[in-house]
């Protein structure tokens, strides 16, 4: 059976040339995760399209996906709120900056606190 990756190549013009191949764009490498004493994070407040409501946003982790995903874990559990992360930035509900700076300093990580 033919290949079905027809919704791949929805940009790609007719080509008279039978040797044709259609290459996908690679995904860049992710990034590989510092050890935390080489991390730089910075705690800060938002309050910005959240209809007023504050959040505490955790910027500066580098590294790969799964282990911001584990550290927002970490500190949602510890901190015992709700949270995401949203485009590498962990947002933890309410305004915990001075709670998760020592709990980020404890685990290693060089932390700094924003506004």
């Amino acid at each position: 059976m033919a290949q079905q990756d027809w919704k791949s190549r929805l940009g790609v013009v007719y080509s008279t040339n039978p040797d044709f191949r259609y290459e996908t764009a690679q995904e860049a490498p992710e990034a590989e995760t510092l050890p935390p004493a080489r991390q730089r994070l910075t705690v800060r407040i938002d309050r910005r399209r959240r209809a007023g409501k504050q959040v505490t946003l955790v910027d500066g982790f580098v590294g790969r996906a799964d282990d911001l995903a584990a550290l927002a874990k970490t500190l949602k559990t510890r901190c015992g709120v709700g949270g995401t992360v949203e485009e590498g930035q962990i947002l933890i509900q309410g305004d915990l900056r001075d709670k998760l700076v020592t709990l980020l300093s404890g685990m290693g990580y060089q932390v700094k606190r924003g506004n």
